[in-house]
């Protein structure tokens, strides 16, 4: 029993006669009867009453007819969607990134992807650059977007956007009345930063900040929430330095300075492997097409 078969099998059971079947199917009649004896003998029922006039389906050709469609209908269904998996058009796209990411390009992106490709699922993680690095090596995520990344060698890379460093205070710290603002001020103050181990990219252009300002950040509480660290500066617990897009759409009492003097500049970039090349070149051209790179 082939596929072949159940579609002349319903084609038949749908015109009731072998004559005008056979010709919509491109097939002799008595080869035609032949496979339908067959597919009787292989099913252990009897299909069709015959007589010399008429053709009807018996209660099993009945059942039969509508679960032979099911089959052809779940066929096409499935070869329709590997085709579209293998165009990257279906399946699903697993996108890594950083909070500036999501506070800035992250929505539009994702929304360009659901209008091109409504029937892939994008899959989100917010992950620092290391998780990144990860699992994009092993194939756990197919693009990230990372800041101020160091780029393993068996990745692909693109910085698409810079933007400035800020540093985030509580809404009511006297620094904030300092003009110019002086980072080296900033010495006396307990810093809110990620564990090196959880951010070191973001850590050390943090530490690079501030040793070019003469000392050493005073970090006293680790999170590598930015979400955290901003409530952390709202509660007066310390301060942080963030990329100004961390900080877009926040409705907290914190208040920024932007570190534009500064040689620092935070590099959004976009990370992706062989296997996105491969797999979701679509999607990944895209992407690629909206950041204009």
């Amino acid at each position: 029993m082939d596929i072949q078969t159940l579609k002349n099998f319903v084609k038949l059971a749908e015109t009731l006669h072998f004559t005008k079947t056979s010709e919509q199917v491109f097939m002799a009649q008595p080869a035609l009867s032949r496979q339908i004896r067959q597919l009787e003998k292989s099913v252990g029922a009897e299909l069709f009453k015959r007589n010399k006039r008429n053709v009807s389906l018996t209660k099993a050709g009945v059942y039969f007819k509508q679960a032979a469609q099911q089959a052809i209908d779940q066929l096409n269904y499935a070869t329709n969607r590997a085709k579209q998996i293998h165009n990257g058009e279906a399946g699903e796209i697993r996108i890594g990134y950083t909070h500036s990411i999501v506070q800035s390009i992250l929505p539009g992106i994702i929304k360009e992807i659901r209008t091109e490709f409504p029937d892939v699922k994008t899959v989100l993680r917010e992950m620092n650059n290391y998780e990144q690095y990860r699992d994009l090596t092993e194939q756990k995520i197919d693009i990230g977007f990372a800041t101020n990344p160091v780029v393993p060698d068996n990745l692909k890379s693109k910085v698409f956007f810079k933007d400035v460093f800020v540093v985030v205070l509580p809404v009511n710290h006297p620094l904030l009345q300092a003009s110019p603002f002086d980072i080296s001020a900033l010495a006396n103050e307990t810093f809110i930063l990620p564990h090196e181990v959880e951010g070191s990219d973001y850590v050390n252009a943090v530490e690079s900040i501030c040793i070019d300002a003469g000392f050493l950040p005073n970090v006293v509480h680790h999170t590598s929430s930015v979400s955290s660290a901003l409530r952390l500066v709202e509660a007066g617990l310390g301060v942080t330095i963030e990329p100004k897009a961390s900080l877009s759409g926040q409705r907290l009492a914190v208040r920024y300075v932007e570190l534009n003097n500064i040689p620092q500049k935070v590099h959004s970039t976009i990370l992706w492997n062989d296997n996105t090349e491969s797999e979701h070149s679509r999607i990944l051209n895209l992407v690629k097409k909206i950041i204009n790179i």
